[in-house]
This record gives C-alpha cells, structure tokens and sequence, in this order.
C-alpha cells in the first residue's frame, strides 16, 4: 500500500515538474510517462528473476523504501536542472529527444526501485502460507492500487499547501519508518530515529533551501523574481533588461512591456465590429489587452474568464500593464473559471467573443479550437457578433505544414460560421460571424473605425493596417487556406489540430521527427485496424500450438496482461480528456479522478481473487469473457462520454461531472483490477517459485507504456477517440479468442501427462 502511496505521490509532483520542464507539451508528456513505466518495468523484472526468499525479500523490501524515500527529492532537483543542460542559449525550447534523453537519466532511479520495491513485496507476500505465490501478485496488485487511491487523494490536499520538496519530505518519512518497522533490534531504533530526525530537518530547512536552489538552476540564464505553485501548475515571472515575462508551465503567456502583442491581440477584433458594447475575453488577463479594449468608447462591459486566480494575483505584483484596469474599472468583471465551461453555463450574449489563449500546444488548449466550441461561441453572439482568435503564422511564406494547420482551423470555422475573414501576419487573425455584412477585409474601414473611435495606438495604426491588410497579401492567404476536399474538421473527441501542432513543433528541432509525424499520419485507419488484427491473430496462433501446456498458460496470461495494460492506460486517457473537452475543469478534479480509478482498480483485485477458479479451463473461460468485457470497455466508454457532453442543463451537468464521471473512472478501474489476479493466476498455476512475478508486472507496465507512446503522441491526435477505441478492441481481441480457445481444449492434460512420461 505504501508503495502505490508513494509512486502516485512521485508521480503527480514530478509530472507537474516535467511539464514545467517540458513546456506543457503533451507529446513530450506522453514520452515521459512511457519513461515513467519503462524503468518501472525494468525495475520490477530485474527484481522478479532475484526470487528472494522470506528474509532476504524482508531485507530487500526495507533497503527499496529507503532508496524510494532519498530518490525523490534527489530527482525534483535533477529534473528541474536537466532544462539547462539541454538549453544551448536561455529561453530555447526543449526538443523531443533531449525530452526522452533527460526523462530517461532522471527518472531511472525512483521509478526503477518503485518497480522493484512492489515485486519484493510481492514475494514477501507469498511466504505466507494463507496467500501462496498463485495469489501473491494479485493481493499485491489490490494494495497497491488502494494505496496509490490513497495517495491520489492526498496529494489533491497536499498540493493546496505544500511545496513539492516539503512533499517528498512526507515520503521520505513514510518510507523510512516503513523500513524501521521491516527490520529488527537496534538496526529499526536507529532508523525510526533517523527517520523522525531527517523529516523534521527536510520539511523546515531543507526543503526550502532546495527549492531556491533547483529553481535557480532550471531558470538559469534569468534573472527569477519568483515561481509559485497553485492547483492549475506553476507560475513563474522573470527579468531579463526592463522585460519581466510571466510563465505558464514553462510557456510564456505575457510579457511587460510589449504593447505590441497587446494592441493586436483586441484591436483587430474589436475594429472589425462598428459599435462593440459587450465583449467577451477568454484568457489575456496578463497581457494587458483588458486595458487596450478599454479605450474603445462603446464599451459598456468586460468579461475576462481566466482559470487560476494565482495568475491575477502575479500580474497585479509584477506586471504593472494591467493592475489598474482589472481592479479599479466598473466595467470589467472577472470570472475564474475555466473559460469554455463558463460560456456555456451564462445566458448573457455579446458582441465579440476573444479567444485569448495560445494555439493547440496541448489537448487542453485545443477545446478552444474545435466545432463544439465553435457552436457554443455562436449560440452566446448578438446577432451582429463576432467570433476571434489568432494563431500564430509567418511574416512571409507559410509552410506546407503551417498552412495544413491553418486551413484546418479555417475549416474548422467554416463549419460553424458561413462568413470568415482572415487578417494575415506574423499572428494570423480570423474572424467568424454568422451574419453577412459584418467583418470586413478593407483596410479603409477598418482605419476609418480607429479614427472615428480616436483610439491612441502605436502598433494597430493607419500606418501598419494597410500593410497587413494588402491586397494581394489577403489574396494569397485567402487562396493558400482554402480547405481542401481532404481537410478535416477539429473536433473535441477527434483532435487534428493537435497532430498539425505537434508536427510544428517537431519541425522546429529536426525535421526527421515532423517527417516521420506526416508519414504516420497520412496512414489509412482501416489498413491500421487490418494490420494490428493480422499481426495480433498470428501471434495468438503460435502461442496457441506451444508443446508445453505451462507455456501455453504463461504466453496466454501474458498477452492478456499487455493487452489490458495498454487498454487500462487508453481508458484513464479517455477519461481525463473526455472531462476536459467537456467540462474544461480536469485539473481540479484529476486526483479525484485518479483516486477513484485505482480505487476501482483495488475493488477489482479483491473481487478477482475471491472468484479464481481452481481448475485451468474455468480459469480460461474466466479470463477470455473477462477480456473481452475489457476490449468493448472503451469504445462503451467514448459513446457514454458524447451522451454525457449532449447535457444542458445546469443540474445535469453538476451532477454527471461530480458524480457520473467518477463512477465510470471507478468501473473502468474494476475491470483492469478484476482481470490481472486471473491473468496472473494463470501463469502461477500449479507453480511455486516467485520468479513470473516480476515478469507479469512488467509485461503490464510495458503495455501501459505503449499505451502513453502511441495515445499521446499520434493515435487520439490522427484517428480520434472512436478510431482508438476500436483500435483497443482489436488488440483485446487476439487473447480473448485465445483463451477461450484453450479453454475448449480438451486434450490439455493428455498432452500435457504425455509430455511428463516422455521426460521421464
């Protein structure tokens, strides 16, 4: 239990960290949990061929929480370290492969002994005569899952309040009075004493110091004014001459003074309608565009939604653009929240909606770029109202895969609002409205609008608007964003976007990675789905026709367990992305989340080993209808999600995100736990030795780990959430009609009675 406590502990802090590190960016996010599971895998193997025996596994046990315990605060700091090494000039974005490089080197430890640690225990487990080494791995799997539910919800208190070193400091405690208690006489004194000691010392004068220091070196290069962690994640304000920037998760939202960015991120918007009087600002409450629509003089109101309030509080502190008008004008309202949520429970409508926030860097930032939204925003205009939002672009020529981004969101657009202007740039500005007769592509009137609004600009000017705004500069944009028959719409449960982001993103460090991006993605699903079936079938049909019946039992238990791993890692990704698109609030309720999946996961286990069959073909019938509930369990999943996101109604909604939700990441939970004690008891049938124990787990983790690779990083991005479902049916498939197959077998024991005469 102390060991799925402290791993999902680890977990949660150093993911916060990682994309601090990392930029946010999920597809180095899914590199870094595929790492997490790797080394959790080599760990556990490793440990699984050692089959300690009852003392020594006791001894073995103490040593890996103390290990555990050191290794955590040891990899926050080098985690935080690790950008600068990779960083050849402050500030440089962190690519793919300095991203898998680093997770690799820091990660290794910690992760490694996590594995290790639950395997020793595991067998620790098995001396007992009550439990066995059949069952050893199942029981160990059920407390683990309850204490990493536990922890879940820990750390959802935790991180109100503390600071991730004073966190690991709690870990270190737990893990070393574990240790004290494991072992005996003077050896467990000397430790409890240690133990206290060392707590009192890390949570009061190490861990700040070690915060200071490791935050230094991973802003190094910068002058750091200060960094604080809230609910949402980290924000961090540095000086660099006069310029202060404000950071995100290590992405820059704001930097003081830039007036450019200001201007243009409202003006263009506003400009674009005669007489806006209600506006509306998703995002931008730092970048001082709040102050800039405030000159226009029809201005009646202002609604800024921003996500964390910790965000105003630094700007206010540190930023000197905005303070003013965000507390002292009547008209501007602020509202934390998540900003889509939020524009789907008011009532009020508005002249312009702006969408304030960076591009589709992330799947949470590309709900802002989808069709639903894109209704939702609709469904809230006056009737002459407009919908903006800008990307990112180029001065001169776009990119073959820019421009695929771009002309996806114009279709996008088009979609939802039958007249869409695009104002080209370095910032490219496009512009939705449903009704004709209200955006413009002249340049004169959008002039004739400032001037007539005297508003006092440097960088949205009659001087530089005429430049923008060229014709054949607007023809050649126009033309070059023109959805293609081929061009596909960005939706919450198919997220393109994402994937053209992501191949941006590679091709800022090397375009091998955005060139082996497009050939993925140019793949048909169909001959995906084809050729994961064949190669699957084939696969179940060698382990079918084994000449050993334990190494039938062993293969198919095996298959069974990678499959469910890769399956259980796509349901926990649908779960809290399907939140997100709906709901937009998952950081909030992530641990609850978490903890109720592995809490179901725990519920499973306890149930799977009450009703382990004990002869071989009951226990193959279990498994293959357990595994085939597990294969349907995701595309259930994704049409009870768009059931979910159909409601209205504010009672509705309260109650499927508070309670629906959780209970599906509970059930979800329950098959993966009910499954692995049969899988496991499968492989452990009529055996005693405790060696397949680490080899289970980590055929487990690996799929886990294939999962996060492939479901991050091209699959929900390239086929959506329907085509990765049925992409999990197929790969649940091959050991479900395998083990129902040897379930029907039923030369079974003569074979295997002949096998035994022959090596006698």
């Amino acid at each position: 239990m102390l060991t799925g406590f402290s791993a999902v502990m680890g977990q949660v802090v150093l993911m916060r960290e990682l994309m601090i590190v990392f930029n946010g960016n999920e597809s180095s996010i899914g590199i870094l949990l595929a790492t997490w599971l790797f080394w959790t895998a080599v760990g556990s193997f490793v440990c699984g061929r050692l089959a300690l025996c009852c003392d020594y596994a006791r001894r073995a046990v103490a040593l890996f929480e103390c290990l555990l315990g050191f290794s955590l605060p040891a990899t926050i700091f080098a985690l935080r370290a690790s950008k600068s090494v990779f960083q050849s000039v402050p500030g440089e974005l962190v690519g793919p492969l300095p991203a898998l490089l680093a997770s690799l080197a820091c990660l290794s430890l910690f992760c490694a002994v996590a594995g290790a640690l639950f395997v020793a225990a595991a067998q620790l487990v098995g001396e007992d005569p009550a439990v066995g080494q059949r069952k050893a791995l199942g029981a160990a799997y059920l407390l683990e899952a309850a204490g990493s539910a536990l922890g879940g919800i820990a750390s959802l208190v935790l991180l109100r309040s503390l600071a991730p070193f004073q966190i690991a400091g709690i870990v270190l405690f737990l893990n070393l009075s574990m240790a004290a208690i494991l072992l005996s006489g003077t050896s467990r004194k000397l430790l409890a004493s240690a133990a206290i000691v060392i707590e009192l010392f890390a949570v009061v004068r190490l861990a700040p110091w070690l915060d200071i220091q490791s935050r230094a070196r991973q802003w190094c290069g910068f002058h750091l004014l200060a960094s604080r962690d809230s609910v949402y994640g980290n924000l961090t304000v540095t000086e660099t001459g006069s310029i202060r920037s404000l950071y995100e998760n290590g992405l820059i939202l704001a930097s003081a003074p830039d007036e450019s960015a200001a201007e243009e991120s409202v003006h263009y918007a506003l400009l674009e309608h005669p007489a806006p009087r209600r506006v509306l600002l998703i995002g931008g409450g730092a970048n001082g565009s709040v102050a800039q629509a405030l000159k226009h003089p029809t201005i009646e109101r202002i609604d800024l939604v921003e996500l964390d309030p910790t965000l105003i509080v630094m700007t206010h502190e540190f930023l000197p653009s905005e303070p003013t008008a965000l507390s002292s004008d009547p008209r501007v309202r602020i509202h934390f929240t998540d900003g889509r949520a939020w524009l789907a429970s008011t009532l009020e409508s508005f002249d312009v909606i702006i969408v304030n926030a960076p591009g589709p860097q992330t799947a949470q930032l590309n709900r802002f770029y989808t069709v639903e939204f894109f209704r939702s925003a609709r469904a809230h205009l006056a009737p002459n109202g407009l919908l903006a939002l800008q990307l990112r672009s180029s001065e001169e020529a776009i990119s073959p895969d820019l421009a695929g981004f771009l002309r996806c969101i114009n279709r996008t657009l088009r979609e939802v609002f039958p007249n869409v202007v695009s104002i080209p740039g370095d910032t490219i500005h496009f512009f939705g409205a449903a009704s004709a007769g209200v955006l413009t592509g002249d340049p004169q009137t959008l002039i004739a609008r400032l001037q007539q609004r005297k508003l006092q600009t440097r960088y949205v000017s009659k001087y530089f608007i005429p430049f923008r705004m060229m014709p054949d500069r607007m023809d050649e944009v126009r033309e070059r964003l023109q959805p293609l028959p081929a061009t596909q719409v960005n939706r919450d449960f198919s997220p393109i976007a994402y994937y053209f982001n992501a191949v941006l993103w590679s091709a800022q460090f090397k375009p091998d990675y955005a060139s082996w991006l497009r050939t993925a993605g140019s793949l048909n699903f169909k001959s995906v789905l084809g050729t994961v079936l064949l190669a699957l079938s084939l696969m179940a049909a060698m382990l079918a026709f084994l000449p050993a019946r334990e190494q039938r039992s062993r293969s198919a238990a095996a298959l069974s367990i990678g499959a469910a791993g890769f399956t259980m890692m796509a349901l926990q990704i649908f779960l809290l992305l399907a939140f997100q698109s709906i709901y937009g609030f998952v950081y909030s309720q992530l641990a609850i989340l978490i903890a109720l999946f592995m809490a179901g996961i725990a519920l499973g286990g306890w149930l799977g080993l009450r009703r382990i069959p004990g002869d071989r073909h009951s226990l193959y019938r279990r498994l293959a209808s357990t595994q085939l509930s597990l294969a349907f369990s995701a595309p259930l999943l994704i049409m009870l999600a768009a059931q979910l996101a159909r409601l209205s109604s504010t009672a509705a909604t309260w109650l499927a995100a508070q309670c629906i939700f959780p209970a599906l990441a509970a059930l979800c939970g329950i098959l993966g736990g009910y499954q692995f004690p049969m899988a496991t008891a499968l492989a452990q049938h009529n055996r005693s030795g405790g060696r397949n124990l680490g080899m289970l787990y980590s055929v487990d983790l690996i799929g886990g780990c294939a999962g996060a690779l492939l479901l991050s990083g091209y699959l929900i991005p390239v086929f959506g959430f329907w085509g990765t479902a049925w992409l999990c049916v197929a790969i649940n498939l091959a050991p479900t009609l395998l083990t129902a197959w040897l379930s029907f077998r039923r030369n079974d024991n003569s074979h295997s009675a002949l096998h035994r005469i022959t090596l006698r």
